[in-house]
């Protein structure tokens, strides 16, 4: 498919649009990405050549004719993620409409000295198709036909990683300094390779499948083994002068508190990530059942796990309250895997969240989404499949190789 780089990236936000917010007329589609109705028109016509867009339904009208709504075709793309974390991975594919195709996982030891020919063989294991060394966490979705052209590959870390297109990464809970990963990938793969922080992918998520489809300006909280924010800023996620905004876990709360992972005492997450409940449901009544246990015994009544639970949420509250008030978002969402226990911490953080705000934000929408391991993985892949909202940047040159590859301009 022919056409300038202002053009592809036209044509692929076409794209984006109508797969994240379902079919639109061509009038909504020149409205939603303020462009001409003749260049709608015309992209759209070039698209439907190519087989990416498809004629529709009449949507009904108050008066007139009725408009012709234009549908995404599923099939036009898809992306690989990829979720890292200290003892296994999970990966999934995603089609360019946000359906996943199949997920996997598998150990991983990224102390290893192999670990990053192991994260490349398992990638290399969905993409021929072997699932070797993987244990499928879901069955392939029924027949799809031949499979969408995969777009590029997405990876999210627990860490900070200064240039997603280059994606070299610093991560201390993997103990990994300065790690070529996007680089390694590359050079195995032959594909394009995103890397992003983990918190920074899930909100590329939200922007395209979640929250982020009718808001542009949004915070996304995640809570589980650690604590991570990701601010959306019209649009588009703030990353900072380094790659490592959102570092919301090394907010401090005490200086005279406990040791955090990162070596600094007092840290939010040392209060409020998995390690400090533990911590804290040992001080009060020597439990070690463990996470999962801690969360159990909130749920069946039990005093002590509750207050673990409830003190946490009222620190994790006035916390997200001063973000909230420097950043003023419209909406929070909240993330990770200690919503499963959501309950337990809300007894805490409602009151503290509301009475720290900032008057005139105490009425703001803070929405806790149900999780899946495979979520983070989700996040990944929207790396690759955010691309054409990439206005600022961000994906460089490996975005424009996906935007090349989703256009049809390479082979």
């Amino acid at each position: 498919m022919a056409g300038t780089d202002r053009g592809d990236l036209t044509r692929t936000a076409i794209l984006a649009l109508l797969g994240t917010v379902g079919p639109l007329s061509r009038t909504e589609l020149a409205r939603e990405l303020d462009l001409s109705p003749a260049t709608v028109t015309q992209l759209t016509r070039e698209l439907m050549g190519y087989g990416m867009l498809e004629e529709l339904d009449l949507k009904p009208s108050r008066g007139g004719r009725p408009a012709q709504r234009l549908g995404l075709v599923g099939s036009a793309g898809r992306a690989l993620g990829v979720k890292v974390t200290a003892d296994h991975l999970v990966l999934v594919d995603v089609r360019l409409d946000g359906e996943v195709l199949g997920a996997w996982e598998c150990a991983f030891d990224p102390s290893s000295p192999e670990a990053l020919d192991r994260l490349a063989d398992a990638v290399e294991a969905v993409v021929s198709g072997s699932g070797r060394g993987l244990t499928a966490r879901t069955s392939a979705s029924a027949d799809h036909g031949q499979a969408p052209p995969l777009l590029g590959i997405g990876v999210g870390v627990p860490g900070s990683v200064e240039d997603q297109a280059v994606g070299t990464v610093n991560a201390p809970t993997l103990g990994w300094q300065a790690m070529p990963v996007g680089e390694r990938l590359r050079r195995r793969l032959k594909l394009p390779v995103l890397v992003e922080n983990d918190v920074n992918a899930l909100a590329a998520a939200e922007r395209l499948y979640g929250r982020g489809r009718t808001h542009r300006d949004f915070l996304v909280l995640t809570i589980g083994r650690g604590v991570g924010a990701a601010i959306v800023a019209d649009g588009r996620v703030y990353r900072g002068a380094r790659g490592g905004a959102g570092e919301f876990g090394h907010v401090p709360v005490d200086p005279a508190g406990p040791v955090c992972g990162c070596g600094a005492r007092g840290c939010l997450e040392a209060y409020v990530g998995s390690a400090g409940l533990l911590a804290a449901a040992r001080a009060k009544n020597g439990g070690s059942a463990g996470l999962t246990g801690l969360g159990a015994a909130g749920a069946a009544g039990d005093p002590a796990a509750r207050e673990v639970f409830a003190e946490a949420g009222a620190v994790l509250g006035r916390a997200a309250a001063g973000l909230i008030n420097v950043v003023d978002p419209e909406v929070v969402v909240v993330l990770g895997e200690g919503t499963a226990d959501w309950p337990l911490w809300q007894v805490g953080f409602d009151p503290a969240v509301r009475a720290q705000l900032y008057p005139g934000r105490r009425d703001i929408s803070i929405e806790v989404e149900s999780w899946d391991d495979t979520s983070w993985a989700q996040g990944a892949a929207a790396l690759v499949l955010a691309t054409p909202f990439d206005a600022a940047g961000a994906a460089g040159e490996q975005g424009r190789l996906v935007r090349a590859r989703l256009i049809g301009t390479t082979p």
